[in-house]
Parts: structure tokens; C-alpha cells; sequence
């Protein structure tokens, strides 16, 4: 499965959430409100996910295993940081 897409909706200036992005596969299937966050060590992507009856939050859609949710980690702040770089220019 291959990113074909990806569609920055929103930036942020302000706090640890820098970037809501949505995300296309292989052209055919889309995931909206992955999140950018600054975290205390590093830049990392959040997946969409909302508050269950018992108020903790869990992914509504996440990959299966850590090779797949590092490509899409490092595709994703790869193109970050090329919107971040050609903004500033």
C-alpha cells in the first residue's frame, strides 16, 4: 500500500499540534484528521481517534504493525518539512 496523497487541512503557530493532515492510499481509500505534534523529544503523527464511553481516547484507525506506521510517520513529516521550508522561502 502506497501514499499517494497528502493534504494538509490546517496549520497551527501556536501549541503542540502543528498540522492536520489527510492521507490517501494507493488512491482509493482516504484518512482525514491524522495530527502533526511537536512532542518533548521528537515530531511525531497521531492518528485519528476519539473518546470512548469510559472518556480515554483510542484510535479509530491505526496501522498493524510498526513498518507501516513508520513509513507513514516518515512520509508524512517529510512532507511537513518540505511545506514548512518552501513557506519560509
Amino acid at each position: 500500500m502506497a501514499i499517494t496523497d497528502i493534504k494538509f487541512r490546517k496549520f497551527f503557530e501556536e501549541g503542540n499540534l502543528k498540522a492536520i493532515v489527510s492521507v490517501t492510499f494507493d488512491d482509493c481509500l482516504v484518512v482525514h484528521d491524522i495530527k502533526v505534534v511537536q512532542g518533548s523529544a521528537r515530531m511525531f503523527v497521531a492518528m485519528p481517534s476519539r473518546k470512548d464511553e469510559t472518556g480515554i481516547f483510542r484510535d479509530i484507525v491505526h496501522p498493524i504493525n510498526m513498518e507501516v506506521r513508520d513509513k507513514i510517520e516518515a512520509e508524512i513529516l517529510d512532507a511537513y518539512d518540505r511545506y514548512i521550508v518552501s513557506a519560509n522561502t
